[in-house]
């Protein structure tokens, strides 16, 4: 499996972003999608998951009631819809897959007045 992101870019506090992950390969042994995101001199740290039949969610506390990870029809692509973004928003997102994908290159997402 490999794993392309997309979407990130420039927004204001307050503002909205979706990201997009396109999985392709084997994406039948996919069992879960993730989102990721990095700052720098910070360990990786997993914001949100969803399982492949997309009945079990998980977000890490910062982004509750902010974000939304969904999935497709497919099951070959994951969004993470961020509202209201604050400052410490700003990263490097990456998604991967479980069993794990090789790391993509990451979309930025900088959050600034």
């Amino acid at each position: 499996v490999r794993v392309v992101e997309s979407g990130g870019g420039l927004v204001q506090p307050g503002g909205s972003l979706r990201l997009s992950c396109a999985a392709s390969g084997s994406i039948d042994m996919i069992k879960q999608m993730g989102w990721y995101r990095q700052t720098p001199g910070n360990q990786r740290e997993l914001v949100a998951s969803i399982t492949s039949e997309g009945l079990t969610r998980y977000y890490v506390d910062s982004v509750k009631g902010r974000y939304t990870i969904s999935m497709d029809n497919a099951k070959s692509t994951v969004f993470l819809q961020m509202n209201s973004l604050k400052d410490e928003d700003t990263a490097v997102y990456y998604c991967n897959t479980a069993p794990p994908a090789p790391w993509g290159q990451g979309t930025q997402v900088t959050v600034s007045s």
